[in-house]
């Protein structure tokens, strides 16, 4: 693992980006892995459309699937032991494959760094928890809602907070729907400064029903990167000037 307290930031960052992008970030790439074969394997991807035998038989498995898989909130607060474990389990679980392909190109985009930063053990547990946090408060914001919720947003928005902690000055090519979706390079905390007021702003129109759960995208964003901030606030923030990947907020 990267020494962190080192005197050439500079070099400290380009090590860290370069393990990465060399398959130093394990964890990140299994997570994407493994929400990419639990979406194939299950009723949402079409794939698997012949072993039904009605478009309704169609439609009640996958209002199972996420019954049994997805956060339920009203259940959630009686206490049974599935219950508690459904902000786990939804995390690995999307309802379409644009929900899927938009939150792992999140994660592929700024998970990596910010893993072997942490180191993989820590990174894990940090997504996992911070993930867990994110649909908990969702959940308790709407007690009564018998809408279930499912996806990693929660988790890779904790993801985005730490970066933004991390790695202010790195620099990630967005598109910005105002500026005609043309791909610009900005520092990462532009885009997800920027990224984090729509989701906020967004948060307030937003109820219980159907839709985005962008207060989860809120909660898990800001203990992402109050876990960050508390975690390394005796070290500077690196500052590097690379490119890593591609963002769309």
């Amino acid at each position: 693992m990267i020494e962190w307290r080192q005197a050439d930031w500079r070099t400290t960052a380009r090590r860290i980006r370069d393990a990465a992008a060399a398959g130093g970030a394990p964890v990140t790439y299994g997570l994407i892995g493994a929400c990419g074969v639990i979406f194939l394997i299950s009723p949402l991807s079409g794939f698997g459309g012949d072993a039904y035998r009605s478009e309704d038989a169609l439609l009640a498995a996958q209002a199972g699937y996420f019954e049994r898989w997805g956060v339920i909130p009203a259940e959630l607060w009686e206490g049974s032991a599935h219950a508690l474990v459904t902000p786990f389990t939804a995390l690995f679980v999307h309802g379409s494959w644009l929900h899927l392909l938009g939150n792992l190109l999140f994660l592929y985009v700024f998970g990596a760094m910010a893993e072997e930063r942490m180191g993989r053990a820590q990174f894990a547990l940090f997504y996992m928890g911070c993930g867990y946090v994110a649909l908990v408060c969702y959940a308790a914001a709407h007690a009564d809602s018998e809408q279930t919720l499912v996806g990693a947003s929660g988790a890779i928005s904790a993801v985005l907070g730490a970066f933004l902690r991390l790695f202010p000055k790195a620099r990630v090519t967005s598109l910005f729907p105002f500026l005609f979706f043309l791909p610009l390079r900005f520092p990462a905390w532009i885009v997800l400064v920027f990224w984090f007021a729509l989701q906020w702003a967004a948060a307030q129109e937003a109820g219980s029903g159907p839709g985005v759960a962008y207060l989860a995208h809120v909660a898990g964003f800001a203990v992402g990167f109050l876990y960050a901030w508390v975690r390394y606030r005796g070290g500077a923030r690196v500052k590097v000037p690379a490119t890593e990947g591609d963002s769309q907020p």
